[in-house]
């Protein structure tokens, strides 16, 4: 390793992510202004993302997502990683076509045996076409499909559409305080624009630099999705910072990369179900030193996620409602009189957002 490279701690890293991600403060500023600035946010759970901006936002008003999402300004799709993301729609039309081949390997790695021997351009056009006049669920898609290719498995063409048609999850689904059906449309037909022709694989790589950097080129392949990025990262590494984690691996930043001292304050922050902050590097020991699993728990979201206690993943939440009441965190290791009563104090103000401020709060290791 390059003496003159500074080498980055855990510590160095983890600050630097929980900076850029907007969680070592709160700040004010427009919903889509940080959606934008964070590349989308996980939103597999249709309300995960309301808890994500509350985290980040001071002031968050779930209203002014939900505006967003009605007004079409934002959208849930199916994008980086193949998963499903909160994005504005300048994003969703840039990236469609990027992340495109993770989604096509993506299916036929899931699907590729049930699809053998069916035509696949000939069912994703079809249900393109279906998609492009109004709003289908995957089971409508399968019946459909299944009536018309009753040769073919039904399932996974209802899935190859899903996968490959490029679509955008239609509200009310995500919609605070609404509820709806997982329901698809074609990104164009729904927002009215053709996704972008020949969009900058090289401008996606800075931006992801910019929001979880410093990484490695693993760590944006990880991010995205894709492969073969090493080729993208080297023709950009004259304009980029380089260092090295503790471990000699080659870390790459934007010239502008804000690095935090290692022992700035990180407060509590609870997550929801699987933030980015948690799933976005190949290594991601610098939220998450122990490498647990990140839990995706069923249902619409808003309801149990992850805490961070001096930037680490530490702890769990989950709120219980009814008769018996309550938001529960575990800690993962027992906590100081100090950081309980932080822990505490953070939850009260969640349920400000998610509960009533009156439910009790119960810390356990």
């Amino acid at each position: 390793m390059n003496a003159s490279i500074r080498v980055l701690s855990r510590r160095d890293l983890n600050r630097a992510t929980l900076e850029r991600q907007q969680l070592l403060r709160r700040e004010s500023g427009p919903v889509a202004e940080l959606i934008e600035r964070l590349v989308g946010m996980q939103a597999q759970a249709p309300l995960a993302a309301y808890v994500a901006l509350w985290s980040r936002l001071e002031g968050f008003d779930p209203a002014e997502l939900s505006t967003l999402m009605t007004s079409r300004q934002a959208v849930r799709a199916s994008l980086l990683r193949s998963t499903i993301h909160l994005v504005t729609a300048e994003d969703c039309l840039m990236m469609w076509r990027l992340v495109h081949p993770v989604a096509d390997r993506g299916l036929r790695g899931a699907f590729g045996k049930q699809l053998a021997g069916a035509d696949i351009d000939a069912v994703v056009a079809f249900g393109t076409d279906l998609m492009s006049r109004e709003p289908y669920s995957r089971s409508q898609l399968r019946e459909v499909l299944g009536e018309r290719w009753p040769d073919w498995d039904a399932n996974a063409m209802a899935y190859a559409v899903s996968y490959l048609a490029g679509t955008v999850q239609v509200t009310p689904r995500g919609v605070w305080g609404e509820t709806g059906p997982a329901a698809l449309q074609t990104i164009e037909s729904w927002l009215g624009r053709v996704p972008i022709t020949n969009p900058s694989i090289d401008d996606l790589v800075l931006r992801y630099l910019a929001a979880f950097g410093p990484a490695s080129v693993a760590d944006v392949q990880l991010w995205s999705g894709l492969t073969k990025l090493r080729e993208v990262v080297d023709r950009l590494r004259p304009g980029l910072r380089l260092y090295a984690d503790e471990d000699g691996r080659e870390l790459f930043d934007v010239p502008d990369g804000p690095l935090p001292a290692a022992d700035t304050p990180a407060p509590i922050r609870f997550l929801p179900e699987f933030d980015n902050l948690l799933l976005s590097h190949a290594d991601r020991r610098r939220v998450n030193p122990f490498k647990r699993a990140v839990p995706l728990p069923p249902g619409n979201g808003a309801a149990m996620g992850t805490v961070l206690i001096d930037g680490d993943y530490a702890a769990d939440w989950r709120h219980h409602r009814g008769a018996d009441a309550s938001l529960r965190v575990t800690t993962h290791a027992p906590v100081t009189a100090a950081v309980r009563d932080a822990i505490e104090a953070e939850a009260v103000a969640l349920l400000g957002l998610i509960g009533s401020k009156d439910t009790p709060v119960v810390v356990t290791s």
